[in-house]
């Protein structure tokens, strides 16, 4: 029987061995996130645009210089105004590659990637020209970028319209893509459950707008008269586009009114039309047309089919822009939208390289409740990916988060960020280093001060942090875990009481690891040996030398 084995395990050895030697391609098709949409090939360099979506940056190049701007497979218009570098993406290409034996991409040629560029030119001729008037391609993008990021310093004056948080809207059960380790947090503030919300704070299905500002269908009779949703969006966009101030304002708030009380009509007034006119609205220098522009994105990305549709129409940026810069009730909103946008899987990763995460970050500590709570969310649902845990873990997240566990601020939503980042090397490390056990057993100890969710939240970090570190178990010892934990084994919630029973026996089992060891040193010194009778010396040499 063994040496069947052996036989079995040096076929198996040298099958491999031969396998991985020759240098075969992979026969595997690589995903189609790591082509390039204008060239069909793995990205060499890829780059990021305003939409989220990626291109090999020579791609981009190549359209640039012949003035063109191709419509892609889906039927968006990519805007190629501003690139960043993704390394992200990058980097999972090469491991892909690796992977797979696959060569590394090669960099492409210039001419090659002009001569595809130029195969889809003529495809796309006479739409183009039919579509609007007679203005070169270059000169369009030139037009369009001039207007779409102003210099403009967003006053802080509070808008007119004040939505109400209606706390019931926000119990709904999550359709989100959550680990199986987060935690279910029990209300503790008008905007949770955590993470089970899956609706911004700022989101208000009935609405308590001022009645002086309020728009209905009743005041305005050619909406009302035409039922083709259509005609509905014509209408809209009309007002939206308006050069008069007014008329926008009017538009808006009908748009808000419509998208909070009617589902269907979120993803029919989902449109390139529409969306268009509501991007160059989000920029305004009109603290009340800005702020019901971002309440109306909110509304339109509840739908799940419309999340990927708006952000491939690059608002993340806009929404960075009035995160950072506009007024409160603004930022309420953008943060919302965020936070809306982050659910969709697909919508992670280019939120994050977009850079939303520092300015979330920083909302963290915002005067608003509402800003607070969405930011929280947003940053949970984005950090439930690798690659922006990793950004976050760089941003110095993790000693910005345990300070506001230590303050209190926020501390149940903070923590459920927390927990992700402990559950990638990076972040497990940076916590560790941060002192985060210690921080963390005493907040359990301070029970009577801590509300359920944030113990709950507690144990959950520790759990996270106690999986594969071998140095969990000295922190945890320093800061007498043991004690703590069995006692919310005792009294704890029942998904408390299992976590600190896991750990419990995490710790246990690495102490008998520990007693299992055999000290080496002290059995050759009870045989009448040690380690300075054998260092090679002259001395020691003449001292034995009688032995032989």
């Amino acid at each position: 029987m063994g040496g069947n084995g052996k036989h079995r395990w040096i076929f198996s050895f040298y099958k491999r061995s031969n396998s991985s030697s020759s240098p075969k391609q992979s026969k595997t098709l690589p995903p189609r996130e790591f082509l390039c949409p204008i060239s069909g090939s793995l990205m060499f360099d890829p780059v990021v645009i305003p939409s989220g979506q990626s291109f090999d940056r020579i791609s981009i190049q190549v359209c640039r210089d012949l003035g063109f701007t191709p419509t892609l497979q889906d039927g968006s218009t990519p805007d190629f105004s501003t690139i960043i570098p993704n390394l992200a993406i990058k980097t999972t290409i090469l491991a892909w590659c690796r992977d797979q034996h696959a060569q590394d991409p090669a960099p492409p040629d210039y001419s090659s990637v002009e001569k595809i560029v130029l195969s889809k030119i003529p495809e796309q001729t006479s739409s183009r020209l039919t579509s609007g008037p007679d203005i070169r391609v270059s000169e369009r993008e030139l037009l369009k970028a001039v207007a779409e990021n102003p210099p403009v310093l967003f006053s802080h004056a509070a808008t007119e319209i004040g939505p109400s948080v209606n706390s019931r809207l926000l119990c709904s059960t999550s359709t989100s893509s959550s680990s199986d380790e987060s935690v279910i947090v029990t209300a503790s503030s008008p905007y949770t459950p955590l993470p089970l919300s899956t609706r911004p704070a700022c989101f208000s299905a009935s609405g308590s707008s001022s009645s002086s500002t309020e728009i209905t269908l009743s005041e305005t009779p050619n909406l009302k008269s035409q039922s083709s949703s259509s005609l509905e969006e014509q209408e809209l966009v009309l007002k939206l586009k308006s050069s008069d101030i007014f008329e926008q304002e009017t538009g808006l708030v009908l748009l808000r009114k419509i998208t909070r009380t009617k589902e269907e009509a979120r993803v029919s007034l989902c449109s390139p039309r529409l969306l268009s006119a509501l991007r160059s609205l989000i920029t305004s220098r009109y603290s009340v047309v800005q702020t019901n522009a971002i309440a109306s994105l909110v509304n339109l990305s509840l739908e799940k089919s419309n999340k990927v549709v708006i952000v491939r129409s690059g608002f993340v940026p806009l929404l960075i822009d009035a995160l950072k810069a506009g007024s409160s009730e603004a930022q309420e909103h953008a943060a919302g939208a965020l936070f809306s946008l982050a659910l969709e899987e697909e919508n992670k990763m280019a939120i994050g390289v977009l850079g939303a995460l520092q300015p979330l970050l920083h909302a963290l500590r915002s005067e608003s409740e509402r800003t607070q709570h969405d930011s929280a969310l947003a940053l949970y649902h984005l950090s439930l990916i690798q690659s922006n845990r990793v950004k976050l873990v760089k941003l110095g997240a993790v000693l910005t988060l345990l300070s506001m566990v230590k303050s209190g601020d926020s501390a149940s939503r903070v923590l459920l960020v927390l927990c992700n980042l402990a559950a990638c090397p990076e972040g497990k490390s940076a916590m560790l280093d941060a002192n985060a056990v210690a921080i963390l057993v005493g907040m359990l100890r301070e029970s009577e001060l801590v509300c359920k969710a944030t113990r709950e939240n507690c144990v959950a970090a520790l759990f996270a942090l106690s999986h594969g570190s071998m140095r969990f178990k000295g922190l945890a010892k320093e800061a007498r875990a043991v004690e703590v934990l069995r006692e919310v084994e005792e009294r704890g919630s029942e998904r408390a009481k299992d976590k600190a029973k896991r750990i419990l026996q995490i710790m246990k089992d690495r102490k008998e690891d520990e007693d299992d060891e055999i000290d080496w040193e002290a059995a050759l010194e009870s045989d009448g040996l040690s380690r300075t009778r054998y260092r090679v010396g002259k001395d020691d040499f003449a001292a034995n030398s009688t032995d032989f």
